[in-house]
């Protein structure tokens, strides 16, 4: 997960303050010192990490607070606050409207990653239902418009481009003269990379600007600049109206939080943040949910939003049901995996749940569970209906484990560490037993009906020990049970 470093640092300094048994100001300097420190690391500007501290201790006078206040909590949020007000630069990004075209004009350094990050924003904006097209103006790097090209068919997305003409004002204005007349409403115009001296490149930008009228100007910066993206984006705002920005790298360097910090800084809304190579790598910035998940607190929101996007609304009636009757059978836990691989990275959705520590999902193991799972799709994938469609274990005798294990072409132990992980999996479905259905049986409505009780005994028992034990997990039902998302508590409920 972005940023898991810093989150494990701050949430550790947390949970040091909430175990200690009187919170006095020793205590509260030793939970700021160490979060100032995770922040210094991460390369956030010193004034920005010297005026939060300041904040802090004025919010959080224990001299002047009630003997009845809650101090942890009050800490709890003037941190989260005060984190939240470092990262928003309080100014909203233009959104394409569907069905109406919209052109945007990526810019950037070179080697930022912008040719790869144009391809995913047209398949994020894809999977929403937009009809995106990719234009390649970038004349300046060899093999630009063939990256873009075989990066644009394996998304399965309309591309222009030119091998002959050195024009990149004439091939942008094609491109986006020839996807409006086929209805396309979000038209992507990749322009060469740049560098804030080279005042040649920075003309030629202009120039594409003003010829192709672009409704938003996204900047895309590598995270590993650190605090400089302050100077780059400032450069690249007094040269073309910066609209947005994007920030890739975000899974590989330490540095992250002071690109962040560096952009909010200048007043321009970061949209997106590239986490990793692939096209699923990619996730929206939203200040409020991206702190609650570095803190550890989770973004209940983001993960329906994930489940209504992989599991049909007609598919989830059929599957609350089956969840109410507490039967699993290996073809239920066949379509579970294939789910979970749709949602994309699993550290990215795993730390949308409240008390999962991202330092709990290292990068290598993230990969390793992902391997592991295709594995065991590829053995049910060897099985019968009778074996997918059974829910007592048993039947799965000594001859049908070598067959399955011929079947699929791994050892006999690979096939029992399977089984094994389903008799695991069926004994956490079957304590969801007699869970009320809600009557429009979508996933969203689920959260109303289930009660403190029924998660308590699903959830693993260090996560129910990191949400508070049985009282804090019973704060958080309230909170799903409400129209406020998982941030209700920290002052992010209305959006």
């Amino acid at each position: 997960m972005v940023l898991a470093q810093l989150g494990g640092s701050i949430s550790r300094a947390l949970q040091q303050m909430s175990n200690a048994t009187i919170i006095d100001e020793k205590v509260l300097n030793d939970c700021l010192n160490e979060i100032t420190r995770a922040l210094l690391q991460s390369d956030v500007q010193f004034k920005l990490v010297r005026d939060m501290q300041t904040n802090i201790k004025k919010i959080v006078n224990l001299d002047d607070l009630a003997a009845g206040h809650n101090k942890r909590k009050i800490i709890q949020q003037a941190v989260f606050n005060e984190l939240c007000t470092i990262l928003d630069p309080g100014k909203p990004a233009f959104t394409p409207k569907k069905g109406k075209p919209s052109v945007v004009m990526f810019v950037g350094l070179q080697g930022s990653g912008k040719t790869t990050t144009c391809t995913k924003y047209a398949y994020y904006h894809q999977k929403k239902g937009y009809k995106p097209a990719l234009v390649c103006a970038d004349t300046f790097r060899a093999g630009a418009f063939d990256q873009l090209k075989q990066n644009a068919t394996k998304a399965k997305i309309p591309f222009y481009g030119s091998y002959t003409e050195s024009d990149p004002v004439r091939i942008a204005v094609e491109g986006v003269e020839r996807f409006k007349k086929e209805n396309c409403d979000l038209i992507i115009v990749d322009t060469s990379g740049r560098h804030k001296q080279e005042a040649a490149l920075f003309e030629e930008m202009r120039q594409v600007s003003e010829a192709t009228k672009p409704d938003l100007v996204l900047f895309v910066m590598d995270s590993s600049i650190g605090q400089a993206a302050f100077d780059q984006a400032q450069a690249f705002k007094q040269s073309v109206p910066v609209g947005a920005v994007i920030i890739t790298k975000m899974d590989g360097h330490a540095k992250g939080g002071g690109a962040l910090s560096a952009v909010a800084a200048t007043k321009s809304p970061v949209i997106f943040i590239g986490t990793g190579e692939h096209m699923d790598e990619f996730e929206i910035f939203d200040v409020k949910p991206f702190v609650s998940r570095l803190l550890g607190m989770g973004d209940w929101s983001g993960f329906m939003d994930k489940i209504q996007e992989v599991v049909p609304m007609d598919q989830q009636p059929e599957l609350l049901q089956k969840l109410s009757e507490g039967n699993f059978t290996l073809r239920i836990m066949y379509e579970q995996f294939q789910n979970i691989l749709k949602m994309g990275p699993i550290g990215q959705v795993f730390s949308m749940l409240p008390g999962f520590s991202q330092e709990l999902m290292p990068k290598g193991q993230e990969k390793e569970s992902q391997t592991k799972i295709k594995r065991y799709m590829t053995m049910m994938d060897s099985m019968t209906n009778e074996e997918l469609d059974s829910s007592n274990p048993k039947i799965m005798n000594e001859s049908r484990i070598m067959r399955i294990a011929r079947g699929c072409g791994r050892p006999i132990r690979d096939v029992m560490d399977m089984l094994e992980e389903y008799k695991r999996l069926a004994k956490v479905w079957s304590k969801m037993k007699g869970l009320k259905i809600p009557k429009k049986g979508d996933m969203s409505a689920l959260s109303r009906n289930m009660n403190a009780q029924h998660m308590s005994k699903v959830l693993p028992p260090q996560m129910l020990k990191q949400i508070g034990g049985m009282g804090g997990l019973q704060s958080l039902m309230k909170q799903m049970g409400s129209s406020k998302d998982m941030m209700g508590m920290f002052g992010g409920g209305d959006k």
